[in-house]
């Protein structure tokens, strides 16, 4: 496989993995109205949980279990659903700005104890020799990269036709009903609260299996790859691409992501070594740009949520 192809195949893995997270958030705000400024939390929960079931066990760690990497998923997805229902069971009631705030400090808070748990979570210098899926078949690079990336599709896929079935049900359109008009909604007996906790634990849940395959990935962990940037990288993919729509989801962390990727690149060419951090500021403009640009000229996204006709709503 030549390096150009290399390249592809690896950025490819990225923009699904990215693209699992931004379905996560387009249930929990595109659909259901929750404003959730902590994404970055729940794909670090994912991820370490699947690191720390996985890794080859260590002295002096509390985790390193060694279990195979379908385990580690599985337990990602379970670590961060119970996570995700304890958070939402205190701050699902909260409304826009505070819900924002109060999942934005608690991604924080779980950053910091990724950092300062050396005993769980290595501490700054992360966990290593973690299970990587499929690499007991594939042994060169460019092999297993390959077969990730059919791996991530297949997952992607399916969270995109089970997410698709799920919003066309009742059950997706009390979530609609609840966004545009919840007292309207709570007046016709539907239970807002069970909905939307149920809409925040299963968009949370994406966000930890995504974290999960990211570290599977990769084959290494640690505080610095859940900064809280990436919650501004994934809440520009799902603008920019349409919220309220799962095809807008995908196409936006695509596109956000290629725009990422190439500024990288340019300022790496372009830029001295010495001025690398200044580069990076660069890409951050050039993001919040996209993002400023799409709300001024397409405030629906490049594909605007679609209409949804029902004579009735029933959960």
């Amino acid at each position: 496989m030549s390096g150009i192809a290399s390249y592809l195949v690896f950025f490819a893995c990225v923009v699904l993995i990215l693209a699992l997270v931004t379905l996560g958030l387009n249930l929990q705000w595109g659909f259901t109205g929750l404003f959730n400024a902590g994404v970055v939390g729940f794909y670090a929960i994912g991820g370490y949980t699947h690191a720390i079931l996985t890794a080859a066990p260590l002295p002096d760690h509390l985790g390193n279990f060694g279990w195979h990497w379908s385990l580690g998923l599985a337990g990602a997805m379970a670590v961060t659903a119970l996570a995700a229902w304890l958070i939402g069971r205190i701050t699902i009631r909260l409304r826009g700005d505070y819900l924002a705030i109060s999942s934005f400090g608690i991604a924080v808070a779980i950053q910091l104890v990724t950092l300062n748990w050396a005993e769980l979570t290595g501490g700054p210098n992360g966990l290593t020799r973690l299970g990587k899926p499929l690499s007991e078949f594939f042994t060169t690079p460019a092999a297993f990269n390959g077969a990730y990336l059919v791996l991530l599709a297949g997952i992607v896929a399916l969270a995109y036709w089970g997410l698709e079935r799920m919003l066309r049900s009742p059950w997706g359109r009390v979530l609609r009903a609840i966004r545009e008009d919840e007292v309207a909604a709570v007046a016709l007996g539907k239970a807002a609260g069970r909905f939307r906790l149920e809409a925040f634990v299963i968009g949370s849940t994406l966000m930890g299996l995504a974290g999960a395959l990211y570290v599977g990935f990769i084959g290494f962990v640690s505080p610095f790859d859940f900064l809280p940037i990436l919650t501004f990288q994934v809440w520009t993919m799902l603008i920019v691409g349409g919220s309220g729509n799962n095809r807008g989801a995908l196409l936006g962390a695509l596109v956000v992501w290629a725009i990422w990727t190439l500024s990288g690149i340019a300022v790496t060419k372009l830029l001295p070594p010495a001025h690398a951090a200044q580069g990076a500021a660069v890409q951050v403009i050039l993001i919040g740009l996209a993002l400023v640009l799409m709300l001024l000229k397409r405030p629906r996204g490049l594909i605007g949520e679609e209409a949804v006709v029902s004579r009735h709503a029933s959960g």
